[in-house]
Formats: C-alpha cells, structure tokens, sequence
C-alpha cells in the first residue's frame, strides 16, 4: 500500500471538513484589503491551535466544579477529589470515548491561597495513577504503581510556594502553575461489583487537604446548607471572545519561554497576555473578520490534522492512529488534536492509545461487514506486572453500543478462547458468530459506523519507542472477513 492517505480516509476529511464549514460560514467575500483578511485568518488559526487547550481546560474546570456538591460522576468542588464509583453504561453519554478499565476521581487544584496535601495509601498489585496537568495539558508529574509511588502525602505547592515549609515526611511536588488537573484512574474489574467496591474504598483513601489543615486526612469544608447540583455545559467562547479569553488565560498562566516566537507573531492581531482584541481599535475591519472566520474553521482544521496524522502513520501502524500524548513542547498541532479528540491523555509510559477508524485496506468501519483481529503467539501489548490491555468499540459519536450480552470491550480479564498455537482472533461484527468458540471472542458492533480503541496501561518501558514510532509492537490489524 503506498505510503499515503487512504482514499476513503481522504474523503472522510473533505465530508467532515466540508460538514463543519457549512455551519460557520468561512467563505470569504471580496474585501477591500485581502491581505489583511488572509493575514487575520491565518493567525488566527494559529491561535486557535494554540489556545484550544487553555481555553477548553477551562470551561471544562469550569462545568465539572459547578456543583458545590460531588454527584458522583467526577463533578464537584474544586481541591476535592470527586469520584466516579461504578462504568459507564450505554445510556451514559455525558463522558465520549469512556474507558470501562479504571474507575476515575477527579480533581482540580487551585493552589493561589496554599499548597494541597495528596495522601496516598498502599495499593498492592493494582494499576493506578495520580496524573498532574497543567492548564497546557502538560502531564508534569504523576503518582502511581508506573513509578512505585511509595505510600504517604505529597504537597502540591504552586510556583509562588515552591519553597514552602513543609511538614516532615511531607514530600513536595512543584507545580508550574497554580491550577493543576487531576484525572485519577483505579484498575478495576469491569464485570466484578466486588471488586469495584474495593477500589471504591482505594478512592476515597486518596484525598487533598490544604497545608493548613494537615494531618487531617479526610478534612472537607462544610457542606452548603442550599447545594448548587445543577451542572453547566461545557461552552467554549466564539469569535473575538476565544481570543479574549486566550488573553486573560496566558496572562494567568504565564506560557513557556520556548513559546515566545509563535507569541510575537500573534501579537500582529494582538493576541496575546491580557490582550482582548475584540477591544482592539487598531485592528481593522478585514483583519476582525479573518480573525473571527478562523474561529469558526478551527474545529475543522483541528480534525483535517488529525486525519493528517492518521494517514502519514496509517501503513506504519498498522491501520491505527498513535501519536505519543501529556508532553507536546511546541508541537500546537498534535496538542491541539489530541484536546479535541482525548482531553487528557496520559504519557505513554502510563498509557498508550491506538485508535482505528478504518479497516487495513483503508475502509471506514462497519457494522454490514465482518472484522477479524488476529493476534499472533505472544503478540498482545507489551504491559509490566501491573499493567493490562483492552480493545474497546464506541459508535462514530464516542459512546459505547447497547448490545445483546452487554459487552463493550475485550481485555485480559476476558475468557476467550485461543488457537492451537496460541494465537487470539477476535471477532468484531454485528450478529452473534454460530461457532460458540467465536462467539467467545465476539466484541459486538453496531449496525452502522464505529472505532476500536486498544489502550495500553503501564506500557514495559524498553517497548515505548518502538510502538510511538512503529518499529516494534503493532495493533493487531482490522481485517475485513470472508
């Protein structure tokens, strides 16, 4: 296969661009300066490449800590964690992409006033992490069984406070900002109540409390006497506000330094560290509306990058997307693919993702053909002792599929049923295979279009290179049968 976008991946692009633009309408009608137009439109995509993680950080802390309450489903006051206690289910569709491996607790930071104290308990032979991001979606620091995170407290401490007296046996973790994201995950086993109530009692044994309320482990403020429960949509803002609030974001957050060379160009447009454009009488009328068209065309270049990335690694890995996540540096154009598909994502060495939208000859997937994943003798992904693998499916939109025995993935805690030598096929289609031996292996599909995630937890360290950059472990390819 030669070396290049897919044909039907391709036309995906045009259809999904196509279908985006649509509804914003970017056309752009003769203007009396072009240049200035063509010059706001560009950098102004650079910005909303740029921004897009700032600013959907934000409204995203903004909607989960919007409850004064925890509603048990991760949403709740800020400097808490807020757990999430049992999987997701088809009628669920509040989170996209969902995983049905860790039960998550999540927490977001504000360390202005003090440094928070995160105490973690022994947790023996299990996965789990304790990720640290910045409002970048930098994961800076993380605690867990990856890096054999010994039991006890560990202060937050935000860079005003990096040489805080701490108490002793207190270890301390600088952070670069003093807004940090937490999007705590626990293995646990999908199809055991019991064994979810165990990490139930493993969540709320991880807590935060402020410095100046330690030792008191399990300190939470008073509960309102009228709980605000109502949750607020995620909204990012449109038109000159998205530079707006990139303004006041930057000026919050102080950007690396190695992003400075892309910042003096995007001042031209005056974007920038408390810059609001919208305010901005300097700036002509074209440069606003190429400015304010690149706004709504952003969503769209976002997802022509994406399927960029898909395409130039679709022959080296084997049909799937993998791209390494939580470190980008200056990569804006991978940072921002990776916030508009999988906000969040973990470093590889914590979790690795291949995703497949199409069939390894280039087909979109589907529920009217019939998938075989062969996965030869010793071929599953290469996981350390507390790691584990999982192949999941969700329909086109993100969400897992009502099915007839209530199965939206495979994993290692699966029974299934291995040949001769040792090798899996699993089978990925619509109906119930006949031969029982298949239907052991059976991951259910819908009728219509869909996508298959493996994620990889706790990737054996000297295996990382290899899978980012496809010269050793490969997805076991999606082939079409019969």
């Amino acid at each position: 296969m030669a070396r290049s976008i897919p044909r039907a991946l391709a036309c995906a692009v045009l259809v999904a661009t196509a279908a985006v633009a649509a509804g914003t309408g970017t056309a752009s009608p003769a203007r009396a300066d072009q240049s200035a137009y063509d010059e706001g439109y560009r950098l102004g995509l650079e910005a909303y490449e740029y921004g897009l993680p700032l600013v959907t950080t934000d409204a995203t802390m903004a909607s989960q800590s919007s409850v004064d309450v925890s509603n048990g489903r991760g949403f709740g006051p800020v400097n808490r964690f807020n757990p999430i206690r049992r999987f997701i289910t088809p009628d669920d569709r509040s989170v996209v992409a969902p995983n049905l491996d860790t039960l998550y607790s999540i927490a977001w930071l504000d360390l202005r006033r003090e440094p928070l104290v995160i105490h973690v308990p022994k947790v023996r032979d299990r996965y789990f992490v304790i990720p640290l991001m910045t409002p970048y979606t930098e994961n800076f620091a993380n605690l867990g069984s990856v890096e054999k995170t010994p039991p006890g407290d560990y202060a937050v401490v935000g860079p005003d406070d990096a040489d805080v007296r701490l108490p002793r046996h207190v270890r301390r973790i600088v952070s670069p900002y003093d807004r940090v994201w937490i999007i705590q995950r626990i293995y646990a086993d999908n199809a055991s109540l019991k064994d979810q109530n165990r990490v139930n009692r493993i969540q709320d044994a991880i807590t935060a409390v402020p410095l100046s309320k330690y030792p008191r482990r399990h300190w939470t403020p008073p509960t309102p006497r009228h709980p605000d429960t109502t949750v607020d949509p995620v909204v990012l803002p449109t038109g000159l506000d998205f530079y707006d609030r990139l303004g006041d974001l930057l000026a919050q957050f102080p950007p690396p330094a190695a992003d400075r060379p892309l910042l003096d160009d995007l001042a031209s447009i005056g974007v920038g560290a408390g810059r609001h454009p919208s305010a901005n009488r300097r700036l002509d009328a074209d440069t606003r509306a190429g400015m304010e068209a690149a706004i709504a065309a952003g969503q769209a270049k976002v997802l022509r990058d994406a399927q960029t990335l898909y395409g130039q690694g679709f022959v080296r890995h084997n049909g799937y997307l993998v791209t390494p996540t939580g470190r980008y540096g200056t990569d804006y154009r991978l940072r921002a693919v990776v916030t508009q598909v999988g906000l969040g994502a973990l470093r590889p060495e914590q979790a690795i993702y291949p995703l497949a939208l199409l069939d390894r000859t280039g087909q979109p997937l589907t529920g009217a053909r019939k998938y075989v994943v062969h996965v030869p003798a010793g071929g599953l992904p290469p996981v350390s002792s507390t790691g584990f693998w999982s192949l999941t499916l969700y329909d086109n939109d993100g969400f897992v599929v009502p099915n007839a025995i209530d199965r939206y993935a495979l994993n290692d805690r699966t029974d299934l049923q291995r040949n001769a030598d040792g090798s899996l096929d699993l089978y990925v289609q619509a109906t119930r295979p006949t031969d029982p031996a298949q239907a052991r292996n059976w991951l259910p599909a819908p009728a219509g279009g869909f996508r298959l995630i493996w994620r990889i937890y706790g990737t054996q360290q000297p295996a990382i290179a290899g899978i980012l950059d496809g010269t050793g472990w490969r997805a076991p390819a999606v082939l079409p049968a019969g």
